[in-house]
């Protein structure tokens, strides 16, 4: 039904707050859109008062989008794409366009685990865009909350404490394997788990969900190996695993990876050392067609 009041938006308006927000500088879109300086700052100006909100904030020579700015920005781009495919779709000439899918992986998500649960989004029947955006979770929550991520996804779910409205969806669990060169491995796979008891371990920084259940069952089993590192990337701690400076653990969901990656063998696994992978997003009930892939995949195979 049409509605009898609607408040307009001018998308000249938004045409050129979308062009210098891509650019960077008035100067650049002038040049771009061959227009005047002063002609692009009053409509920006013009477009800041019918929204009633600060779209630029000046960094420097430039201009730095506001909180505001971003989600204005992103429906532009929006708004602007989908004017191109209606023209293409009136002359007849294929679009193509892909559905953009924004996501942020936590930097404390093993990488190998991250590309399993993406991988189906890949392999939709419409094509994908994905965008990878690595942070820690803090800042891809809040980058989530103004919609610039459709989706994060992490080791841990959000907490009470965190502000942002979002959603936890559970993806799966699954227990965690130690590894370790041949050699190590042949020495310590004897008597596991006791075994790891003075063992040399390199182990994950105390922000992660796998060191904290870590720690918790060596405490719970009275074992104390010889920690020679932390490292808060986990690619970079498989590497100094598979030179042999320790032993090591991953998820058993991403084992066969581990080992043809980096040439290690499995001493052992601990089905009572759980690791779960969460989904996070502003919708209670998904809809995104790639988020939806990467969930009933997750549940029904790779973790199933």
């Amino acid at each position: 039904m049409y509605p009898g009041r609607m408040e307009w938006l001018n998308y000249h308006h938004l045409h050129y707050f979308w062009v210098v927000a891509k650019e960077g500088t008035i100067a650049a879109a002038c040049k771009v859109l061959y227009l005047a300086q002063p002609t692009i700052s009053a409509q920006l100006r013009a477009l800041e008062r019918s929204l009633g909100e600060k779209l630029f904030t000046r960094v420097g020579r430039n201009l730095a989008l506001t909180e505001t700015g971003r989600i204005v920005y992103r429906y532009a781009d929006e708004i602007f794409s989908l004017g191109c495919d209606l023209m293409d779709t009136v002359k007849g000439r294929p679009t193509g366009r892909p559905i953009r899918f924004n996501v942020g992986v936590a930097d404390v998500l093993p990488k190998l685990v991250a590309y399993r649960l993406l991988q189906p989004a890949l392999q939709l029947p419409e094509q994908i865009h994905l965008v990878c955006h690595e942070g820690s979770p803090p800042e891809l929550l809040t980058r989530l909350a103004v919609y610039e991520l459709d989706l994060v996804l992490s080791d841990s779910p959000i907490g009470p404490d965190v502000r942002v409205r979002a959603f936890n969806h559970l993806l799966g669990e699954c227990g965690i394997s130690i590894f370790g060169t041949k050699e190590l491995a042949g020495k310590y796979r004897r008597r596991f788990p006791k075994s790891l008891d003075g063992a040399p371990f390199i182990i994950p920084t105390s922000n992660t969900a796998l060191r904290r259940s870590i720690e918790h069952w060596f405490d719970s089993e009275g074992i104390r190996p010889r920690v020679f590192g932390e490292f808060e990337d986990s690619a970079l701690l498989k590497v100094f695993g598979q030179a042999g400076v320790g032993l090591f653990a991953a998820p058993t969901v991403i084992e066969k990876e581990v080992r043809r990656q980096h040439d290690v063998r499995v001493v052992g696994r601990l089905e009572s050392v759980r690791e779960r992978f969460y989904a996070i997003s502003v919708e209670k009930k998904v809809k995104h067609p790639a988020v939806l892939a990467i969930a009933n995949e997750a549940r029904q195979k790779l973790f199933g």
